[in-house]
């Protein structure tokens, strides 16, 4: 097996997966891209089994202390073991992600399942190299109708690989409805966002509409409209919901429509929403603010704060005493820290005391390693606007 030795101060030391190319200090056995490779450090101590790209900046990945080769048995194994996390959370195994990359010892590989139907993404070179071996795991564990692969994200260009999608076994998936906690969503899992839906989102709408009772709620980059339909059906008194997007807000009102629930879809971009409403001096009771990723690398998080502050800052002021905002960030880029931040320091310019209520963080079917921060990147929190003292 081809061989990399680990420079002493690497990551890899403080217990993180990943071997960045400025961390190899030398390369045995010609390694090629997509090959299994041995780790070990200056002193020929073996540290495990890796995949390796030269191509990525991240060249090597680990995946098992001990020599381990990527072969079926492998695979299987891997996949019932994520399995058993899942059924141990209480998470529904028929909407969920059974899979989750480095979470789940399969760096760069993603499973969601929808029902009878399974979605893959393969986002690093040697698991897509091995995907008919990974098809093959899920088709004897699970026995899905089908497989599709979503394989569009751009991490894949810095793997050197192209991006593509389509079945790739059994049968071709149709749009349809779930259903979950009375609430509606469009799956489209060849053409939707992600794989299909928000999945690490979908226990975050009940949490949060368990403050929505008689309160007028807006909720703000609403997509298919989670957040404001779990609140109309926990008894918010009005629900808005704002995204820029016409054809997501278009799917909202079929969604509210199929559930039964009463809410006011307004295609519109948030910011001016807010700013608009902030002006005319309108008034809620309980603000959600759900943005996409405000940044995909660390150069431009100064810019993403900014971002955040700017909602924050003008959610607390159309909000009564008492209210609440219920925010999250969905980029591992952005620190808890950092996130805070934007939040207190939106606060001190609104001149308002805010008293914590909850926080929030992903669904269980998405596993955070403790030690890599890049698998906890979904965090949230609701603070309430404390009266006047």
């Amino acid at each position: 097996m081809p061989t990399l030795t680990v420079q002493p101060r690497a990551r890899l030391f403080h217990g993180h997966l990943w071997v960045y190319a400025t961390e190899i200090q030398k390369r045995f056995g010609d390694p090629k891209p997509g090959d299994v490779v041995h780790l070990q450090d200056v002193r020929g101590k073996p540290l495990g089994s890796a995949i390796y790209n030269p191509q990525s900046q991240i060249s090597a990945r680990l995946f098992s202390y001990r020599r381990q080769d990527l072969d079926l048995d492998f695979f299987t194994r891997r996949i019932q073991r994520a399995i058993k996390v899942r059924e141990a959370s209480g998470v529904d195994l028929n909407l969920c992600r059974i899979v989750w990359s480095e979470s789940d010892g399969l760096p760069g590989v993603i499973i969601d399942r929808y029902g009878d139907f399974l979605v893959l993404q393969t986002l690093t070179l040697a698991m897509d190299l091995r995907k008919d071996l990974i098809i093959q795991a899920l088709n004897d564990t699970l026995k899905p109708r089908g497989i599709v692969e979503r394989n569009e994200a751009a991490v894949r260009k810095a793997e050197g690989m192209e991006q593509v999608k389509g079945v790739v076994s059994g049968e071709t998936p149709t749009p349809y409805v779930v259903r979950y906690q009375g609430s509606a969503f469009h799956a489209d899992l060849l053409e939707g966002q992600k794989t299909g839906l928000y999945l690490d989102q979908l226990d975050n709408y009940q949490l949060v509409s368990a403050l929505a009772k008689g309160r007028r709620v807006l909720d703000c980059f609403s997509n298919q409209g989670g957040f404001a339909q779990a609140c109309a059906l926990a008894g918010a008194s009005e629900v808005a919901a704002v995204d820029i997007s016409e054809s997501a807000t278009e799917v909202a009102k079929a969604n509210a429509a199929i559930s039964g629930t009463k809410i006011e879809c307004i295609a519109e971009n948030c910011f001016d929403f807010l700013k608009r409403n902030e002006a005319a001096a309108a008034r809620y009771d309980l603000i959600i603010l759900d943005p996409p990723s405000f940044t995909k690398t660390k150069s431009s998080v100064r810019d993403a704060l900014r971002g955040y502050k700017e909602i924050h800052l003008r959610a607390m002021k159309m909000l009564e005493p008492g209210g609440i905002f219920a925010t999250f960030t969905c980029s591992h880029h952005v620190s808890a820290e950092e996130f805070h931040s934007s939040i207190t320091d939106a606060a001190v310019d609104a001149k308002k005391t805010l008293r914590r209520v909850t926080t929030y963080t992903q669904r269980p079917d998405h596993p955070i390693l403790a030690t890599i921060p890049e698998t906890e990147y979904l965090r949230g929190y609701a603070y309430e606007v404390v009266a006047s003292w």
